[in-house]
């Protein structure tokens, strides 16, 4: 196993060569969407198959965001391909009132086990731990979502999602770690992957 904390210089802007400086910044070690640049989701320059991820995040009021796994880049879109960890305001956010899209979701597909309220303005810390075809995602020490990527019952329930439209969806073996950039701020800060 190997474990290192990453960098600015780790990252770099979906389907780009280096880090979009008019979508994200770097602010004492901490990386901030910037909310009026254009939506550039970044990501991880290496690619990744089993890992955890831990984190701290930040959301302003109606804030979101979300964490993305296994992306390949040959679709137009990070979210096209990889899974995400959803990220989200959940009382100030539209998305927040259907379980499916609330934080802690796996985005469109299974709601989490648990509400996350009381998000916006304050850090929560979070883990991806992506191992096979077997997720887990943790907010604030809490687990709140476990799936196996190969069950009849979550292949179903993209066969009948808008992700029916991408077959590179939740298949790749690996791929980069994504963060997601949805017009809003969001803050990260303390990242940190292990490997398996």
């Amino acid at each position: 196993m190997a474990e290192r904390d990453l960098t600015p210089a780790d990252w770099r802007g979906y389907a780009q060569a280096q880090f979009p400086p008019g979508s994200w910044s770097l602010d004492d070690d901490v990386l901030r969407a910037i909310a009026a640049g254009p939506p550039i989701d970044l990501i991880t320059r290496e690619r990744y198959q089993d890992f955890m991820i831990s984190f701290d995040w930040r959301l302003p009021r109606g804030g979101s965001s979300g964490v993305l796994y296994r992306v390949g880049e040959d679709a137009e879109q990070a979210w096209q391909s990889g899974p995400e960890m959803q990220l989200l305001d959940d009382e100030h956010h539209q998305e927040g009132a259907n379980a499916l899209t609330s934080c802690g979701a796996l985005y469109g597909l299974i709601a989490p086990w648990h509400d996350q309220r009381n998000i916006a303005n304050t850090y929560h810390s979070a883990r991806l731990i992506v191992r096979g075809s077997r997720i887990e995602q943790w907010i604030d020490d809490r687990q709140v979502l476990g799936y196996d990527l190969a069950s009849t019952e979550l292949q179903e329930r993209i066969a009948r999602s808008k992700f029916r439209e991408y077959p590179q969806f939740a298949r790749l073996a690996e791929g980069h770690i994504a963060l997601q950039h949805q017009g809003t701020e969001a803050w990260f800060r303390r990242i940190r992957v292990e490997t398996f």
